[in-house]
């Protein structure tokens, strides 16, 4: 089995939760136990929204996959900044946010889009020195974290919630970035910006690549109908196929390289062989075919 799922995360289980339960429900739907799964792109267990899973070897084409685009709706709480630059931290600032706050924000959003530097948050995956960050940050360490480059496309005030004199500040945005780059960290660096603590309160992710939020699927949708969920890596890797005879895609599957039938157009092609099953990936050099990723 080889494809891919789009699965919508609902906020609490953490991704590795997720991609076990959707392995489970294919593993049985196999009946493999071995079967294989994988995310593309890790969601905070707070967060909601598109969370793509690759089934079986389909996880060997994750590295296929240009388009790294993600595009998320976040709430951007001003008035007090965490540790962890999302709702669950410790408090590190507070101030009350001035009348003019939201003019203030509207106003430093366009410094922020293109090409910017981030540093990744404390609690993050991120590895220092062999240890992931988050774990420094457990035992109540803080290191100097070298800025990174990440791309933001685009960010949007969608609104501004209503408050009352005493409660929170809370803005409505949608920012579709690259990457690697953190939501938190784009509230956190938002708000020292205008000179307000911030903090990011929900966020759920809309797009992560080709995988859209409105076609994507609950846990209990993709246990219900497992083969309806399952999305095959032509409808998302946008390579060409080429099918192979019999004594072709035996070459292949062997490592050999093979000649490319005529009209085979695009650097890599997907294979199948006569029964139309995934044989691999390959490369066109010129008139041959060369295997790049085989599936047995």
């Amino acid at each position: 089995m080889i494809g891919f799922v789009n699965l919508f995360k609902a906020a609490g289980p953490s991704s590795a939760r997720a991609v076990s339960r959707v392995r489970r429900i294919y593993a049985l739907y196999a009946g493999d136990r071995k079967l294989g799964a994988g995310h593309l792109g890790t969601l905070d267990p707070q967060a909601a929204g598109v969370l793509p899973v690759a089934i079986g070897k389909a996880t060997r084409l994750i590295p296929l996959l240009v388009d790294q685009r993600k595009s998320y709706v976040y709430t951007m709480v001003l008035g007090r900044s965490t540790t962890t630059q999302d709702s669950h931290g410790d408090t590190v600032e507070e101030q009350v946010p001035p009348s003019d706050w939201p003019q203030r924000l509207e106003r430093a959003l366009p410094n922020f889009v293109g090409r910017i530097q981030q540093a990744p948050p404390m609690y993050s995956a991120v590895r220092y020195q062999g240890r992931r960050l988050y774990q420094l940050a457990r035992e109540g360490k803080v290191v100097e974290r070298k800025p990174r480059s990440v791309t933001i496309y685009g960010l949007t005030l969608l609104g501004i919630e209503p408050s009352i004199d005493s409660g929170p500040k809370v803005a409505r945005l949608r920012v579709a970035c690259s990457e690697g780059a953190y939501v938190r960290t784009l509230c956190h660096d938002l708000g020292a910006a205008i000179g307000i603590p911030a903090h990011m309160g929900a966020l759920v992710r809309e797009a992560s690549g080709p995988f859209i939020g409105y076609e994507a699927r609950t846990l209990e949708e993709i246990a219900q109908a497992p083969e309806r969920a399952l999305i095959a890596p032509e409808h998302i890797i946008p390579f060409p196929t080429i099918v192979l005879d019999l004594r072709g895609s035996a070459d292949f599957r062997a490592g050999r390289v093979v000649p490319l039938p005529e009209g085979a157009t695009g650097k890599h092609v997907f294979v199948r062989d006569e029964s139309r099953a995934l044989v691999g990936v390959g490369e066109a050099l010129g008139a041959l075919l060369a295997p790049r990723k085989v599936f047995l």
